[in-house]
């Protein structure tokens, strides 16, 4: 998998469309920019058949620190939810179907035991054995 970043967007879409890159540069971060302020104002944006940012409001909670166990409170934030369209959701499930169909090995992920070669992991310097096969 790999992590594409903004500027290669930019540069995708300007090469698409044969405009400058400055343009295409200014037009995303205003939108991006856009897309923040209104969310800012507790604003719902929705994209027709690509999804829905919403604002939603997590209330404070008691929590605890991970290594000491002391007990901490958590104060209230904001955070954002995005729900992806079924537009959206129907392409990835065909676009995972190809590729599954393509690879051959039928499997999505990474096996569920953790290790990342279809082996399961040794303890105490031992040889790792072949991971038993799951059901799908």
């Amino acid at each position: 998998m790999d992590t594409i970043s903004k500027r290669e967007i930019i540069d995708r879409v300007a090469h698409k469309l044969d405009i400058k890159r400055t343009v295409v540069k200014r037009v995303v971060e205003k939108f991006l920019d856009e897309i923040v302020e209104q969310l800012c104002r507790d604003n719902r944006v929705e994209f027709r058949h690509f999804g829905v940012f919403k604002c939603k409001h997590r209330a404070a909670r008691l929590g605890h620190n991970p290594r000491t166990l002391e007990r901490v409170t958590v104060p209230s934030q904001r955070i954002v939810k995005f729900k992806v369209a079924l537009h959206v959701k129907s392409r990835l499930a065909a676009a995972v179907q190809v590729k599954s169909a393509t690879s051959g090995s039928g499997k999505v992920g990474p096996p569920r035991d953790g290790s990342r070669d279809g082996t399961t992991r040794a303890a105490d310097g031992q040889q790792a054995t072949p991971a038993k096969p799951t059901k799908v």
